[in-house]
């Protein structure tokens, strides 16, 4: 029998449906998996796994996994229905966009204890409730006022120096937390109100105003030790905390089954304890006569020994110490005083001070010594991982301000050791004739016995360490800051190491300048390889021009790095430090940098301080220079020194990213 034509039609219609689409099967919702994947491309211990595929991503939850490198941040943002965020206890760098921040369900964000620097900018997510970016690099923050549902944050432990600006208008914080930024603000005025807030700590930073008693109850001690200087004053009726102490120990538990004691036991006890604080007495006043008596032989002996102002442990136990600093850009540990022979003792004070662009001053070791107190600690430079022993600022006559560096270990071709002069004098002339204008001159030495003194030019700007990791930005950003003015910048001092022509600058003259030491002065047939070229090796002149220092080891001595390859290496790394703002290189970390140049995607680990100016042109072509630049520390660092350019090749390649670059005066490339 056959059946109807409206049967038919209904039981295709059912079937139909009933069978999946193959477009249907293949892909996933959303493919959130694929959007994480790319996101983490260049971060390393990423496990892809750790996501489910074809699921919606809700949570990414990746606390303490060993990450290390930069998050494409604006991926994320892609994940629609992301509402948690956990990176914490990682090592990831770079910066945070605001594009982030446009991720439209996004509710808890946790990336503390990371290495992320630069302004923090929030683009507005009234969603968002709790933002924890404590423990990074953080200079600033922006946007803040975009974040009306923020329940909790956390900015502790970075590099804010001023309250951000909007933190005043998230009434609906709970939780807030400032402390450990050195931060400047006036409490309460720049805080959201107090009365909804639970918790609070404004400890370690520079506030000023009032505290009044009730908020010392509310929020505790703890959380007003060293918020201010004196400017921060606490009420008559709330006295300012002391830093936390541990509590004094307990007492000993008392001996025996029973501590009660009858009347004639406590009387016996009471006269026995009489005639010890008797014999205790007598035994005191010996004790002291005894120490008094002490104290005058040592000071005898002082005085005798008065005739060596300092010794220096020489030799093994300074060469274990060195060898436990870190090898790039490590702080040293602190070092013995250096040895300067009393001048009474053997007649040293007479040595004379060689200066060779001054022949007719005469000086001698005494002056140095006066112009030091002493080589004293009040004059000490701080060490930060050069190679030779102890420096000295001093001001010599004529208003000359130089730096005093003892020769510790072999330079220059002279043995730590050499007791001939002629020798040393001779080296040390050689060096001085090394003159550019990318490199620290040798103006003057002095040799006193074993003891032998360089003279250098003194530089007030300091080392390129300093200015890329520890000034707020390089140079201080008015505008995250607030407009409260910051104590590294002065009214003439208005360059920048943050715009991306001074950064080519600096790493065109360190080129420059280590070229000219690899084909060495004109004639002398000898070339200086430097051997360990690091950001605290390069000194900062008042235009912000480089100088290399810590140079002098003739003719390739002075390690495994000693060679004209390593450092062209060196200098690799440097521009890669130069480039993205991060510190303390490894060869790990050089080997993450070159695999993102070489994928293409050199811009995302650029420093996000980095900018360009109306006259480095349009913001393209500025994007274009700087991943060059990056290209260049990416051929520097070869694995094989013979893939290595020359120091020659890379001024070419330099100069021809930005044409128009201006040599310094005394420049030649030639």
């Amino acid at each position: 029998m056959p059946l109807h034509p409206l049967l038919v039609l209904l039981l295709l219609l059912v079937l139909s449906a009933s069978i999946p689409s193959d477009s249907a099967s293949s892909s996933c919702p959303g493919d959130d998996a694929a959007i994480v994947a790319a996101a983490f491309r260049h971060v390393r211990n990423f496990q892809p796994q750790s996501v489910s595929a074809c699921t919606p991503v809700q949570e990414l939850r990746l606390p303490s996994r060993n990450l290390t490198g930069a998050v494409a941040w604006a991926t994320l943002a892609n994940l629609s229905a992301l509402a948690a965020l956990d990176l914490s206890g990682n090592a990831l760098r770079g910066a945070i966009p605001g594009a982030f921040w446009r991720a439209p369900s996004l509710l808890s964000v946790d990336v503390s204890g990371n290495q992320l620097g630069g302004t923090l900018r929030v683009e507005p997510s009234p969603r968002l409730r709790s933002l924890n970016v404590s423990g990074n690099r953080f200079t600033g923050v922006a946007g803040l006022d975009g974040l009306a549902g923020l329940d909790a944050l956390d900015l502790s432990a970075n590099r804010i120096r001023a309250v951000p600006l909007g933190l005043r208008r998230l009434a609906r914080l709970s939780r807030l937390d400032l402390s450990g930024n050195a931060m400047q603000g006036r409490f309460p005025g720049d805080l959201p109100p107090l009365g909804g807030v639970r918790f609070l700590n404004v400890s370690y930073n520079n506030m000023t105003g009032a505290v009044n008693a009730s908020a010392v109850k509310k929020f505790g001690a703890s959380a007003f030790v060293h918020a201010g200087n004196a400017s921060l004053v606490f009420s008559k009726d709330s006295a300012a905390p002391a830093p936390l102490r541990a509590p004094p120990p307990s007492p000993p538990p008392p001996r025996g089954p029973s501590t009660k004691k009858d009347p004639a036991r406590k009387a016996k006890s009471t006269e026995t304890e009489t005639k010890g604080k008797k014999h205790l007495g007598v035994v005191a006043v010996a004790l002291v006569c005894g120490v008094a008596s002490l104290i005058v032989l040592l000071c005898l002996v002082g005085s005798v020994a008065c005739g060596v102002v300092r010794c220096r442990k020489r030799k093994n136990g300074g060469k274990e110490a060195e060898e436990k600093n870190a090898q790039w850009g490590g702080e040293k540990e602190e070092e013995e005083e250096v040895a300067v022979p009393a001048a009474a003792a053997k007649g040293a004070s007479a040595a004379p001070v060689v200066l060779f662009e001054r022949p007719l001053m005469e000086l001698t070791l005494a002056d140095l010594a006066a112009a030091t107190s002493g080589f004293g600690r009040e004059s000490q430079l701080a060490e930060r991982g050069g190679r030779s022993g102890a420096a000295y600022r001093a001001v010599l006559p004529g208003d000359l301000h130089v730096v005093v560096r003892v020769v510790e270990g072999g330079m220059a071709g002279v043995e730590e050791d050499d007791d001939d002069p002629a020798a040393a004098a001779a080296a040390f002339r050689e060096l001085a004739r090394f003159r550019h204008p990318n490199i620290l001159p040798l103006l003057g030495y002095c040799i006193a016995g074993r003891e032998k003194l360089l003279l250098y030019e003194y530089m007030e700007k300091g080392d390129l360490h300093r200015w890329l990791h520890e000034l707020p930005a390089g140079r201080p950003d008015m505008d995250d800051a607030g407009g409260s003015g910051d104590i590294w910048e002065t009214a003439e001092d208005k360059r920048s190491i943050s715009d991306w022509p001074t950064r080519h600058r600096i790493a065109l003259g360190v080129a420059r300048g280590l070229a000219f030491l690899h084909q060495g002065w004109a004639g002398s047939g000898r070339a200086v390889v430097h051997g360990h070229l690091v950001p605290t090796n390069v000194l900062l002149g008042d235009d912000l021009e480089p100088r290399i220092s810590d140079f002098g080891h003739l003719g390739g001595g002075g390690g495994e790095d000693a060679t004209a390859e390593g450092d062209v290496y060196g200098f690799g790394v440097l521009v890669l430090e130069l480039m993205t703002g991060q510190a303390r290189w490894d060869e790990a970390s050089v080997s993450w940098a070159r695999g993102i140049v070489r994928d293409g995607k050199a811009l995302d680990i650029v420093d996000p301080r980095v900018h360009g100016d109306a006259a480095a042109g349009p913001e393209a072509e500025t994007e274009r220079e700087m991943v060059e630049c990056l290209r260049v520390g990416y051929l520097c660092t070869a694995h094989a020194p013979d893939k290595r350019p020359t120091m020659q090749q890379v001024v070419g390649v330099l100069k021809d990213i930005r044409p128009a670059a201006r040599a310094p005066h005394g420049a030649d490339d030639a």
